[in-house]
This record gives structure tokens, C-alpha cells and sequence, in this order.
């Protein structure tokens, strides 16, 4: 008999790849002459990289040392290379909320970490990105992403911004002459968060009061937000901006990421 295991993370107690290990182990250990097949899932949060690995031969775990934590303490980033040059990057693991170890910063948590991991897998000869988005420390936009990419976001001093959401309602100008561009197979986003950029649905009012902010800090968060639509346009509005602190907008703006259904595995391969 041929059995298939294809469980999703149990959060905060076991990755995908580690229940799928589990539950096989507990099988064999009553059936052990069965065809027992492991297939561990993601949505496109937390062990989304570790899922994908597992499931597709010829991946390549690479680490990204010195990457810029959620609260700008250095952490360890890593991205999968899969066979056809695709790379997939997970947020959470550069800019997830477990790295803050509860110390919430709800206005100065930045996604730069991730941005970093972005450009050394770019360095590193990606010919194209699937971005998994989901576990999310910040309310920044994306602003801090694009920032380690080249993105450039001036108070009205033609002063650069600090990090975090909080700082965006002073952004006056957003250079991106220096931004890097997409890889040619383009950007592929993995959420299943339905959620618009700002308003009442949107990143700051439903995911911002579990990332420590208050109902003024979520006000705030939503006005940095609407000024960081009004500077890069895009479609603050689309179903998914609002994914990973709106994180989805700011790549969907700068980079015409396209989005797609955190398990629908079926996307990451060319």
C-alpha cells in the first residue's frame, strides 16, 4: 500500500518536514513494508523553505550570514536554489516575528533582512524569485525589502528614512534609479492573505494588533502605508497587498511581482 503524508506546520510546536517525519516514523512502525510517501505543505509562512526543500530533489539550502534582523540585530537568512534557477526566499525566516523573542516592535521592525536575502540570491545567479510571505514582524510595506534592493525613500529634507513602518508618513520622495531589477523569470508571491494594503481590512488594522500595536500605532502604520501607495502607486486595493505587512504591495509596486496561492505548490517550477 502506498501512503501519502502531507501535513502543514503544527505552529510553534513542529515544522511541515518534522510532523511529516513523525508521522511516518509512527506507520512504519505498525505497517513497516508500506510505500510511505512524504509531501510536507506550506501556505507560505513559517517553514515554507523547509517544505519545498524536502519535497523537491536536487534543492539547495543556501545560507545569507549577516542579514539585518526584524529589529536590526544581525541573523542568519537562507533561500532554497531549486534545479530550474528558481530561488525561494521566506520572509519569516530574516524578518519573522518569533526572531523578536516577544520584544514587539510594532513601528521600527524593518523587512531588510529579507531584502538582503533577495539580492544574494539574485547575486547568486537566480534567474527567477518565489517570495514566501506569511509570519511577518513588520507593518513596513515592504519599504525595508526594497531599501536593501536600492529603493531610496526621503523625508521632505531629502533626508533617508529610518526603518519601519512608523517612519513612512514622513516619506516625501521614493528614488528608485538605483532599485535592482526583477530577475528575467520575474516574482512570484506566496500568500493566501486576501487582505487590501490600508483601511479597515487592510495590513495595519488586522495583523498590526499581534505585532504589538495599539489602536493609535495602527492608525499611524495606516497612514505610512497610504503615503507609501501614494509615492509608488500600484494597486494598494488588490486582494493580497496587505500580506506580510503589506510586503506583497511594495514588491507588487517596485517589482510587478505577481501573486499566488501560498499552496499551490504547482507555481514554483517553471
Amino acid at each position: 500500500m502506498k501512503i501519502l503524508i502531507a501535513p502543514d506546520s503544527f505552529k510553534g510546536t513542529a515544522t511541515a518536514a518534522q510532523a511529516a517525519r513523525s508521522l511516518a516514523d509512527g506507520w512504519r512502525s505498525g505497517r513497516p513494508h508500506d510505500d510511505v510517501v512524504l509531501l510536507p505543505m506550506a501556505d507560505g509562512g513559517e517553514g515554507t523553505l523547509e517544505a519545498v526543500a524536502s519535497a523537491t530533489p536536487g534543492t539547495e539550502v543556501r545560507p545569507a550570514p549577516g542579514c539585518t534582523g526584524p529589529d536590526g540585530r544581525s541573523v542568519e537568512g537562507a533561500y532554497a536554489m531549486l534545479p530550474d534557477g528558481t530561488a525561494l526566499v521566506e520572509l519569516a525566516i530574516a524578518s519573522g516575528l518569533p526572531l523578536l523573542e516577544g520584544r514587539l516592535a510594532p513601528l521600527t521592525a524593518t523587512t531588510r533582512g529579507t531584502g538582503e536575502t533577495l539580492a544574494r540570491a539574485l547575486a547568486d545567479g537566480a534567474r527567477r524569485l518565489v517570495v514566501a510571505l506569511g509570519g511577518s514582524a513588520s507593518t513596513d510595506g515592504g519599504a525595508g525589502l526594497l531599501s536593501a534592493l536600492g529603493l531610496r525613500l526621503l523625508d521632505a529634507d531629502g533626508r533617508p528614512l529610518t526603518d519601519g513602518g512608523g517612519a513612512l508618513v514622513q516619506a516625501a520622495t521614493a528614488d528608485l534609479t538605483m532599485l535592482r531589477p526583477p530577475p528575467p523569470g520575474g516574482v512570484l508571491l506566496l500568500s493566501d492573505v486576501t487582505n487590501p494594503l490600508r483601511g479597515p481590512e487592510g495590513a495595519a488594522a488586522v495583523y498590526g494588533p499581534q505585532k504589538g500595536a495599539g489602536p493609535g500605532e495602527v492608525a499611524h502604520l495606516d497612514r505610512g502605508l497610504a503615503r507609501l501607495a501614494s509615492l509608488l502607486g500600484g494597486e494598494p486595493e488588490a486582494p493580497g497587498a496587505g500580506a506580510a505587512g503589506g510586503t506583497a504591495y511594495g514588491l507588487a509596486a517596485a517589482w510587478d511581482a505577481q501573486p499566488a496561492g501560498g499552496s499551490d505548490s504547482r507555481r514554483l517550477t517553471v
